[in-house]
């Protein structure tokens, strides 16, 4: 990996991809399905396709926008280059951030249902999410160029939340079982 080049720059490279994009265009990206494997705010996704332009990864080509012009992104020969590199390299385990899991560790030291009732609130976010991916197919028909990447996308994620539904009713079984 080059020094300029972080884990966001090989998401927002990833995501340029071969038809480019302008930073709106990523940030729309992010927040629909790819959120469930990139946590990353707005402003750094803003941000990241300047910082990599400046280092040479994108060329950058003003477009009207709707109602001024915007910046489109396009990978230059030196960011496909990074970005075949990148992922010829071995994926490791993703590393997971979970509150949930840390409030199930934790259940013993509250003094009623609490970590059940926050495992079940989990389910509304669930939802969204899965709607969101839902979503995410119905548009996968304008980028035809990743049909295949996207589904399996879509599967892990799908896949993901399942998993999360089983694990909830499984901790919820669990930690009841053992309160009483």
């Amino acid at each position: 990996m080059s020094s300029t080049l972080t884990p966001l720059s090989y998401v927002v490279l990833a995501m340029v991809g071969r038809s480019g994009a302008s930073a709106y265009e990523l940030v729309q990206m992010a927040e629909s399905g790819q959120r469930l494997f990139w946590a990353g705010g707005a402003s750094k996704i803003y941000a990241e396709p300047k910082r990599l332009a400046v280092h040479g990864y994108l060329e950058v080509e003003v477009r009207p926008g709707k109602r001024r012009p915007r910046p489109h992104y396009t990978l230059t020969d030196r960011g496909l280059e990074a970005l075949q590199q990148w992922l010829g390299e071995p994926s490791p385990f993703p590393r997971i951030q979970s509150d949930a899991a840390i409030r199930v560790l934790a259940a013993d030291l509250a003094p009623d249902d609490r970590v059940v009732a926050s495992l079940q609130a989990m389910r509304t976010e669930i939802g969204e999410l899965a709607a969101v991916l839902e979503a995410a197919e119905r548009r996968a028909a304008s980028v035809p160029h990743r049909d295949t990447q996207l589904a399996v996308m879509r599967d892990l994620a799908q896949r993901l939340l399942q998993a999360h539904l089983d694990w909830i009713d499984h901790a919820t079984s669990l930690l009841t079982r053992h309160a009483d």
